[in-house]
């Protein structure tokens, strides 16, 4: 098993040796990362036993402490689960380098020539939730971005996570890596050594509760990317064809319900509720979920009164909240004030209803006709994720290699003096090459 990592009054130490070494791992070749990421997939493969042990481990801990059952689904850490993170890592191999790109090439003047090329961000603090798979992710799109990540798991997949770090690590170092390429650390307090080393750590990424992101981002003068709820909406227009919203529907709700993409409220259209709520219903409670609903509702389905509350809460769970509307527009103001601009999808056969939807929308992600279960990076084609976005600066939405690339700018000039122009003596000659 993996050795400790190292205690937290050494957290701020070990930030800066992770900064230090960041300039190294920056300045990779693409083929000595992608083979480095060819040394962890095999190993994973290799090791499953190792790593299903462990889990095991977590699991027994979850069902003596009475975890809830979407958290230990979330916990496991299976077979599928290990060909999932190794099919994303290999993925991943298989997607151009992020780094060195030049995005444009522009001449100020004769002998001037500007260049804005993509680099790493440098460290990158992840604090995710208690899915093993996450620190294979975030660790695989670091390492393929040229960054340096430090982790902190969830407590009740510690075992599982200090085993996946060890096989990664490992493999990494065998492979040529620096040092300070992954760390990990594990307790609590360390949550808040990490928020505090602003000189040395670049970004946070956490991924948790509202309350815990909000504390991340009022608490640490780093820069914090990431969400808090998944507060997801479908709503079904008038045009909705059932034969298309019945599956959308039950797969957003149901195919995994413990995730921030899993729809929470479902908005129905009021001239097509009375024929599409039993039939929802109907598909929806042999699977048991609890529907709760708005007066309307309760008019045409048998369902729990819905409280003040359950229209913005994300259940995480068999429960999804149920409203009729009397048209898109309120549809639109429902979910910009209740949803907390992750994904929402419109259920309907009309084209112009579609890109009135998506245009209002204030979401990272606004679908037609397809589940919200979709908004994930590795469907994207991003091979993984380090989380979804739903902020408005830098990156949206699943954040995969190129939210986790900055870019700088390169000056090449002969001796070229801003005084030159100031004075009159030079005159810009601007001309993009």
């Amino acid at each position: 098993m993996a050795d400790s990592p190292k205690p937290v009054r050494d957290i701020a130490e070990t930030a800066r040796d992770v900064k230090a070494g960041s300039f190294r791992m920056a300045s990779l070749s693409e083929s000595l990362r992608n083979g480095a990421l060819r040394a962890i997939a095999k190993s994973l493969l290799e090791n499953g036993e190792a790593i299903f042990a462990a889990n095991r481990e977590d699991l027994s801990a979850g069902a003596e402490s009475g975890l809830a059952e979407p958290l230990m689904k979330r916990l496991k850490f299976d077979r599928q689960k290990l060909r999932d993170s190794v099919k994303g890592i290999e993925d991943l191999i298989g997607l151009p380098d992020p780094l060195f790109r030049t995005a444009f090439v522009r001449q100020l003047d004769e002998g001037l020539v500007l260049r804005r090329v993509t680099c790493p961000i440098g460290v990158i603090g992840v604090i995710f939730e208690s899915r093993p798979d996450a620190l294979v992710q975030i660790a695989s799109l670091c390492l393929k971005s040229g960054n340096c990540a430090i982790l902190k798991g969830g407590s009740e997949a510690a075992a599982t996570n200090r085993e996946l770090f060890r096989l990664i690590r490992d493999a990494g170092l065998g492979a040529g890596l620096p040092e300070s390429f992954l760390t990990l650390v594990e307790t609590r307090a360390d949550i808040g050594a990490l928020m505090g080393c602003h000189e040395s750590i670049d970004l946070l990424i956490p991924r948790g509760s509202n309350e815990f992101v909000r504390h991340i981002m009022d608490h640490s003068s780093i820069p914090v990317m990431g969400h808090s709820d998944g507060i997801c909406h479908i709503y079904a227009d008038k045009s909705a064809d059932p034969g298309k919203a019945i599956p959308v529907i039950r797969d957003a709700k149901t195919q995994y319900v413990a995730v921030c993409n899993a729809v929470e409220c479902l908005l129905v259209h009021r001239d097509i509720a009375e024929s599409l709520l039993p039939a929802v219903h109907a598909d929806l409670t042999r699977l048991d979920v609890t529907l709760r609903g708005c007066p309307e509702t309760l008019k045409i389905i048998p369902a729990i009164p819905a409280e003040e509350g359950d229209f913005g809460r994300e259940y995480l769970d068999y429960t999804m909240a149920v409203k009729v509307v009397d048209g898109i527009d309120e549809a639109i103001g429902h979910i910009n004030r209740f949803g907390s601009h992750h994904t929402d999808c419109i259920i309907t056969e009309d084209a112009e209803a579609a890109e009135r939807f998506m245009l209002m929308v204030d979401s990272a992600g606004v679908y037609q006709n397809c589940s919200t279960r979709f908004a994930d990076g590795f469907r994207y084609g991003f091979g993984a994720e380090v989380g979804v976005s739903t902020g408005k600066l830098h990156a949206r939405g699943p954040v995969g290699l190129d939210g986790l690339v900055t870019y700088k700018y390169r000056l090449y000039g002969g001796g070229h003096v801003v005084a030159d122009y100031a004075e009159g003596r030079r005159s810009f000659n601007f001309r993009d090459l």
